[in-house]
């Protein structure tokens, strides 16, 4: 009897055996029973204080990649979680500041006379870069929302644009398989055009700073089957990664150094970059490869700058707040790799560790156009031309949600720099450019406007403007 009064008592002080862990799984101590009372506000007091942590940081809490909002034991009830076994609760890191959702379009800015295929904003977010099916390339004033140059020099489409990580470089390849660098402060070529492909570019990725700096490699990936590492400084490739039997049709420089090959013959190959020696091929594909992301991509995207705005006087400090920036997002995890295909299906990598996928991520209906991972690594996001843009567990590759809104194949997808909002642009006949939050699961905004199908967006990395490109000829600019 005496037993059951205690089991009762026991009940009745609601107290719930947790276990605090990272995103990685990695425990937060030993486990301990907390109240049923508990919320947010006392995990994130509890976090901060077991990780010592100086400044006080804000954290989100999951249970079963479900975010905890509520008191645990409304949490627990609501969702029928048992308390018989130990209740893991993942602690994730929040940016530390938040990006407000873009809600107005500032400005429609004509300029090119075919489909623009591309928009990229620049490292710090203060330019903007456009390519198009008109054989220029634009870069755009953003304080005063005009073309401030218009680049010519290519022979056919401009396909694709990437900046430097350093900001001083902007390179561009064509449907004929050419390449050019530009100087973004003059808008002019630094030569002739750059040949060596044979068909056109499919994708291009430099360097990062905190490997390299001032930058001057990048590779370009074609339909020919070859990737080229190209050095900006002398022109000329320097060496030629040759081993798919296929179109090459992505292309990510890792942070480890090594790059990241995607084919239509199904495979993913890793490359060391001294020699262009193939160190790993990554098999799982039963379809053409179409999107590869990097979980850093984001720190490898705007190397030394942040939010702060801060300016380098060397390219070796640049360099080491860069280096700082990518060890601090990356922690001790290995970069992970997320590749979508024509297969419907997409698979997390930890290349770094093993050639077998750690997940295979399946749900979509139709093929997968484009994945992206989100700014802090926490999330993956794909886009697919079934009509839909879902989300999954950046760690362990598991599903958390759908997001439907469009009426046609969604082709591109972006993030806030916080991580908190996702930004896609699709073939509709509505034309949405449609913002999503990710906490929420829910549609945030819808930003109509293009006369036609949406083919490029970007959200700019200091997290204020969004731009986006399309079969009208337009560039859209939204703001915050």
């Amino acid at each position: 009897m005496e037993v059951e009064v205690a089991e009762e008592s026991m009940e009745l002080n609601n107290n719930v055996m947790c276990q605090l862990a990272d995103p990685e799984g990695t425990p937060l101590g030993a486990s301990i029973y907390l109240p049923q009372s508990v919320g947010p506000k006392e995990l994130q007091q509890m976090v901060n204080k077991l990780l010592n942590n100086e400044e006080r940081l804000p954290y989100a809490f999951y249970i079963s990649d479900q975010e905890l909002v509520i008191q645990l034991g409304d949490y627990l009830q609501k969702n029928k979680v048992s308390v018989e076994k130990v209740v893991t609760i993942v602690y994730q890191p929040q940016a530390v500041f938040r990006i407000r959702p873009v809600s107005r379009c500032s400005s429609t800015i004509a300029g090119h006379t075919e489909a623009v295929l591309s928009v990229v904003f620049s490292p710090d977010g203060q330019q903007l870069a456009s390519g198009s099916g008109d054989t220029t390339v634009r870069l755009w004033d953003l304080n005063t929302q005009t073309p401030l140059f218009t680049c010519t020099g290519h022979k056919n489409w401009v396909l694709c644009v990437a900046w430097s990580p350093d900001g001083k470089h902007l390179v561009s390849g064509s449907k004929s398989g050419e390449i050019q660098i530009w100087d973004p402060r003059t808008g002019k070529a630094s030569g002739n055009l750059l040949t060596g492909h044979k068909k056109w570019i499919t994708g291009i990725s430099w360097e990062p700073v905190h490997l390299s700096s001032p930058c001057r490699r990048f590779v370009t990936a074609s339909k020919d089957g070859d990737a080229r590492i190209w050095d900006a400084t002398l022109r000329k490739t320097v060496i030629i990664l040759s081993g798919h039997t296929l179109a090459v049709t992505c292309v990510k420089w890792g942070g480890d150094g090594v790059i990241y090959t995607g084919s239509q013959d199904c495979t993913i190959k890793v490359w060391e970059t001294t020699q262009g020696k193939l160190i790993r091929e990554l098999k799982g594909h039963g379809h053409w490869v179409n999107s590869l992301a990097l979980s850093t991509e984001y720190v490898l995207r705007t190397g030394a700058f942040d939010h702060t705005r801060k300016q380098y006087s060397s390219p070796e400090e640049m360099k080491q707040a860069a280096l700082e920036r990518y060890n601090k997002m990356k922690g001790d995890a290995p970069e992970r790799l997320v590749s979508g295909s024509d297969d419907f299906t997409m698979f997390l990598w930890e290349p770094s560790k093993d050639k077998k996928p750690k997940t295979r991520m399946t749900g979509h209906q139709q093929l997968v156009n484009h994945v992206y991972f989100s700014p802090d690594g926490l999330w993956i996001a794909s886009a697919s031309f079934d009509k839909s843009v879902k989300l999954w567990n950046g760690t362990t590759g598991k599903f958390v949600a759908a997001f439907r809104g469009h009426v046609g194949p969604v082709y591109q997808i972006s993030w806030s720099a916080d991580s908190r909002l996702l930004l896609s642009g699709s073939k509709d006949s509505t034309l949405k450019t449609l913002v999503w939050d990710v906490r929420e699961k829910k549609l945030k905004q819808d930003l109509p406007g293009h006369a036609d199908e949406v083919f490029a967006v970007d959200w700019s990395p200091d997290g204020e403007k969004v731009a986006s490109g399309g079969r009208d000829r337009v560039l859209k600019l939204w703001m915050g």
